[in-house]
């Protein structure tokens, strides 16, 4: 199951991502939590550990870089994604350098770009969890066979009969 945080203090922003990453994922394996205020979303990260982080960058009170800052202390495995309607270079950059994050989204994000960027940091924790405990990341054949089952549970699974043929 991938948990995911989302933090923006757009309400109509937070269900519209909410909305991309259900279509992206199926709801059985995906567990997602929207928080508009940046300080209870890292609260929240106290007590519960996520796969991505998804923010905004301009929200009152403490912009998402510095709340990204704030998660990458508190959960470093966690993969970070900062989405901001500024084009400013000197936020993508204080976003890049300060918090460490994976991917840097404009907002309106496109859907294949939002769908490209989760899948991928989703890929990318795997891999540093599989590391963490010793094993080998896994080939792109795993991960894309993972990516089926995700979306087709089942389908990798082939019924044979004792003869070898397949079962339909």
């Amino acid at each position: 199951m991938s948990t995911i945080l989302l933090v923006d203090d757009d309400p109509n922003m937070l269900r519209a991502l909410e909305r991309a990453l259900r279509q992206l994922l199926p709801p059985a394996q995906l567990r997602i939590e929207a928080y508009a205020d940046p300080q209870t979303a890292l609260e929240r990260a106290c007590l519960s550990e996520y796969d991505l982080v998804i923010s905004d960058y301009r929200m009152p009170h403490m912009n998402g870089s510095a709340m990204l800052r704030a998660l990458q202390t508190l959960a470093p495995d966690t993969v970070r994604i900062m989405l901001s309607a500024s084009t400013d270079f000197n936020t993508a950059m204080s976003a890049i350098n300060d918090a460490h994050v994976f991917r840097f989204i404009t907002k309106p994000w496109q859907p294949d770009e939002l769908a490209a960027a989760v899948r991928e940091a989703l890929q990318q924790r795997a891999a540093l969890l599989a590391e963490r405990a010793g094993q080998p990341p896994p080939t792109p054949q795993e991960r894309e066979a993972r990516r089926l089952e995700q979306e087709e549970p089942g389908i990798l699974h082939v019924k044979r009969a004792p003869d070898g043929s397949i079962i339909l």
